[in-house]
């Protein structure tokens, strides 16, 4: 084994399959040895080189000193009342957190990661994007949400596993691509954690060229649209991706989605008052969504503190899915299931960001 010139660590949760191939290969292990690995770690849930039994001892007390593997650390944990949500603030490295939430539906577990510290796309009604962008998640950052989310699910739920995926948390994915991709093909695996991919959705603001990109990877992935307006004017109101990518654009890059991967595109419209719950707006909406593979997820609005958003009465959304599906579009209204945990993006790290600055300028 050629270990001995290798002076700097590596995070083996941050490979691909084929990069945790060559690794070993370029110190003189077969590739397979990958694959043993990667199973442990996301197949069994170990946490040490020593409970890979099928490893060679010299080799897994090397593993341990050049790829030394780091827990995910729950630094904070939030439970419905009703025990269906669970929130998770995860610590990493740099002392920055995320944030990824469990959800406990009729037909499985679903866990939605964060794919960014904090948020580029500065979306007026998010708690996600106070403070802006911080970098970047690797993927083995994202799979520690997965981590820590599957070892929970398996202690409080009697073994139930994680079926369902949501890359919605946190930041834009697609400004994030090769990491979220990478994590994705891994959470797909079928020797890990193996969530197929038809049952695992990417959350998108509007990243045009991301969309296009996303449809050649061969992978019949759902594709959710932050859309949250009828027209360019209110959207571009609430969100400043509508300069670069207005809404023709976008709904044109998401039929062309639609046409090479056969998925049906979802549609995310957070119901504001005021802002774009009117009859009028769902009229509109449904002009420009009729006739295209698509089904729209209406959110009665989570409200933010810092914003001065707030979500419409009860009557109000039901009559705005009303009117769409009158039209010919199908629609929904989301089921909430996290209201009281700060379960929007963004709402428990935001809390958590504010407390340790508060307790940093008077640590008496």
């Amino acid at each position: 084994m050629r270990f001995g010139g290798m002076i700097s660590t590596v995070d083996i949760k941050s490979m691909s399959r084929e990069e945790c191939r060559s690794f070993f290969e370029s110190v003189g292990e077969p590739g397979y040895r990958a694959d043993q690995v990667l199973e442990w770690l996301y197949g069994q849930r170990v946490s040490s080189y020593e409970d890979m039994t099928n490893l060679p001892r010299l080799l897994r007390a090397k593993l341990a000193e050049v790829a030394p593997l780091r827990s995910p650390e729950v630094l904070a944990q939030r439970v419905s009342p009703s025990g269906d949500t669970v929130k998770y603030l995860m610590g990493l490295t740099d002392d920055n957190a995320v944030e990824a939430v469990l959800m406990r539906h009729d037909y499985g577990l679903s866990l939605c990661v964060s794919s960014q510290v904090g948020c580029p796309m500065g979306c007026a009604f998010c708690a996600s994007g106070i403070g802006g962008l911080v970098r970047d998640l690797t993927c083995g950052e994202m799979i520690d949400q997965m981590l820590a989310a599957s070892s929970d699910a398996a202690e409080r739920l009697d073994g139930m596993r994680v079926s369902s995926l949501v890359v919605m948390g946190s930041g834009e994915p697609l400004l994030n691509y090769d990491n979220v991709i990478k994590f994705i093909r891994l959470v797909n695996w079928d020797r890990g954690f193996g969530i197929g991919y038809r049952h695992i959705a990417i959350s998108t603001c509007g990243i045009v060229p991301g969309i296009l990109r996303l449809a050649g990877e061969g992978m019949p992935l759902t594709l959710s649209v932050s859309l949250h307006a009828p027209d360019d004017v209110t959207r571009s109101s609430i969100m400043k991706v509508n300069a670069a990518y207005p809404i023709s654009t976008l709904v044109k890059a998401c039929g062309q989605y639609a046409q090479i991967t056969g998925r049906r595109v979802t549609y995310e419209y957070a119901l504001i008052a005021g802002v774009n719950d009117s009859p009028a707006h769902a009229e509109r909406l449904a002009g420009v969504l009729r006739g295209t593979l698509c089904h729209v997820n209406l959110i009665p609005l989570n409200p933010v503190p810092e914003t001065p958003y707030v979500r419409p009465a009860s009557c109000v959304v039901e009559a705005f899915a009303s009117a769409l599906q009158s039209r010919g579009v199908e629609a929904t209204i989301r089921r909430e299931m996290g209201c009281g945990i700060d379960a929007a993006c963004g709402q428990l790290r935001r809390r958590w960001v504010s407390r340790r600055g508060a307790e940093e300028a008077d640590p008496g």
